[in-house]
């Protein structure tokens, strides 16, 4: 089992993933914070539904790192056959919820394998899996979730889950999206991997720009103030307490509170940072948000 203190997070401002050290994505709530997980091994085992990407063999990661002032997050593993890179992220959407994954050989050649097990409603749901258009279509209800990968990538049903396994080069990729809509409506346009990971690094590096503090750690004070605006809901300017839900803070304890709501008391300790730093418009976005909802 992953230590919570071994996750990383990514979003897109309107919900979050949890990546732990082992390449497996256990917390994902689809399309909103507040919407039912469709990864909960978090709270569970894999049978409440997980996605991991590593080499064939290996556990833990060897280093990790978000690329610098950003949200997208690179996973290493050294093996004896060479090296490889998992990245992820979530790019600002448009009209659905992109999860991005991409495999990278740094040396040598790797064989990967990807395990894919989606439960929606916090594992309670198995999904019905078919393919269309060369992906692979889970749906349950009004919930319908598409994976794409590579065209030279084959996956299999296995487990009640989907498999893929394949090999990486130094300076081969291969990219998996996995992409959610609503299951009575036409399927989203498809967004590209690799546009999308530059878009996401510059539309990050251009926001962390803003701030205005020059001080001592510089660097951990943007990594702080990113993961802030990452729990920000951009539609409405409302900011979250924490991505998740259920953790107790006490093991055995009651509390274990579902923090995927705007606290007041929270929200105000954000908005203190976020205008110390310079990101006027955020705490304007709050303070509408909270003019509407107390508005009726």
């Amino acid at each position: 089992m992953t230590r919570i203190e071994d996750y990383a997070l990514i979003g897109d401002e309107q919900t979050a993933a949890l990546v732990g050290t082992d390449g497996s994505v256990d917390w994902l709530c689809l399309p909103r914070f507040d919407s039912a997980a469709c990864f909960a091994r978090l709270l569970g085992d894999e049978d409440n539904g997980h996605w991991r990407i590593a080499p064939v063999g290996a556990e833990r990661c060897t280093r990790r790192a978000y690329r610098p002032d950003t949200l997208v997050l690179d996973t290493e593993w050294d093996t004896g056959e060479g090296t490889v890179r998992v990245t992820d992220l979530m790019p600002q959407r448009h009209r659905a919820p992109d999860l991005v994954r991409i495999v990278q050989g740094v040396r040598g050649e790797v064989t990967v394998r990807s395990t894919l097990r989606l439960r929606f409603d916090y594992g309670s749901v198995v999904p019905w899996v078919r393919r269309a258009d060369g992906h692979r279509v889970a749906v349950a209800g009004p919930d319908s979730v598409w994976l794409r990968s590579d065209p030279e990538v084959r996956t299999w049903g296995e487990d009640m889950g989907t498999v893929s396994e394949f090999t990486v080069r130094e300076g081969e990729r291969v990219a998996f999206v996995l992409t959610w809509h609503p299951s009575h409506e036409p399927r989203p346009p498809l967004v590209d991997p690799y546009t999308s990971l530059r878009h996401s690094v510059a539309d990050w590096q251009a926001w962390a720009a803003r701030c205005r503090y020059d001080g001592p750690h510089r660097d951990m004070v943007v990594r702080s103030l990113i993961t802030l605006k990452a729990l920000t809901y951009a539609p409405t300017g409302g900011i979250v307490a924490a991505a998740t839900t259920s953790l107790p803070e006490d093991p055995g304890g009651v509390r274990n509170w579902d923090y995927r709501f705007c606290w007041l008391r929270d929200s105000t300790l954000t908005l203190n940072v976020l205008l110390a730093a310079g990101y006027q418009e955020e705490a304007e976005a709050w303070r509408n948000w909270l003019l509407r909802a107390v508005a009726g």
